[in-house]
């Protein structure tokens, strides 16, 4: 009867025992909070953040940096920690993350004397990842924007000044990319689309390096299509911006053997105009 009897209730009692053993787990889990949780003084918070920043855990700091927010929302050491948070995922090449928090900084604290900084960053997380000519150039079309947003809203200020050079440098990448395609397009025998390509670039690029032998590309081309007024104004705008050009020789070898030879340009302007009305 006794064997019987344990038969019947140990299994309750084994139920009862990791139940017990539940609770008790439980009880002690809702005594400890997470590290994460754990409230501390702003000024710890942000101290250790800091420090994170110094010894280049960049990812930790930012995490610590939004601690502060999250802790201390309303407080002034939040709105600092919203712009480093930021900075901190800059530097650790977390660019989406950096573009997010720049952004949400400049939503919620338009007026703040840090908000140009806000953008120049945003500019600065696009042009870190201008990649090659041969690849797609989404980012550096997104990195020319932001930069000339900075130039545009902050004319005068320290980051307008550098945001004018690397707006130079991503508008002669984006000019590169345009060549690249046109080049290919000439070795394939496109010669229309070359042409689109290279226009594109002597029009919309004219401050840029890539000027030059887009012209000569245009010479070189319109003569292969007996376009002989086009060629010879392409060379006559090369020949006077850039008459000691490696370029022009070449353009003017090419139009001295058509008996195309260009006549001195004095103002390049309408010979754009002529070439290109719209």
């Amino acid at each position: 009867m006794s064997r019987l009897s344990s038969r019947k209730f140990a299994p309750g009692l084994r139920l009862a025992t990791v139940a017990l053993a539940a609770a008790l787990i439980a009880g002690c889990a809702a005594d400890k909070k997470p590290d994460d949780y754990v409230e501390k003084p702003i000024q710890t918070l942000y101290d250790d953040a800091m420090g994170k920043l110094g010894a280049k855990d960049y990812r930790a700091a930012a995490k610590a940096f939004e601690e502060v927010e999250r802790q201390h929302p309303y407080s002034t050491w939040a709105v600092k920690a919203q712009l480093m948070a930021a900075y901190s995922y800059y530097e650790a090449a977390r660019f989406d993350d950096a573009i997010l928090a720049a952004d949400r900084f400049i939503d919620l604290y338009p007026a703040n004397p840090d908000v140009p900084y806000a953008y120049y960053l945003k500019a600065l997380c696009y042009y870190e990842q201008i990649s090659d000519v041969g690849r797609d150039q989404k980012m550096t079309i997104d990195a020319r924007n932001a930069l000339g947003e900075v130039i545009k809203r902050f004319p005068d200020s320290e980051y307008a000044r550098d945001a004018r050079l690397k707006l130079d440098l991503t508008t002669d990448h984006l000019a590169g990319k345009e060549m690249e395609i046109g080049r290919w397009y000439q070795t394939t025998g496109n010669w229309l689309a070359a042409v689109n390509r290279f226009q594109t670039v002597a029009v919309e690029y004219q401050t840029t390096a890539h000027v030059p032998e887009a012209l000569y590309r245009l010479v070189e081309l319109y003569t292969r299509l007996g376009l002989r007024d086009e060629a010879k104004k392409s060379g006559a705008v090369l020949g006077y911006n850039y008459p000691g050009s490696d370029w022009y020789t070449m353009a003017y070898r090419i139009l001295a053997e058509d008996h195309n030879v260009p006549d001195a340009a004095p103002e390049p302007r309408k010979w754009y105009n002529k070439l290109w009305p719209w």
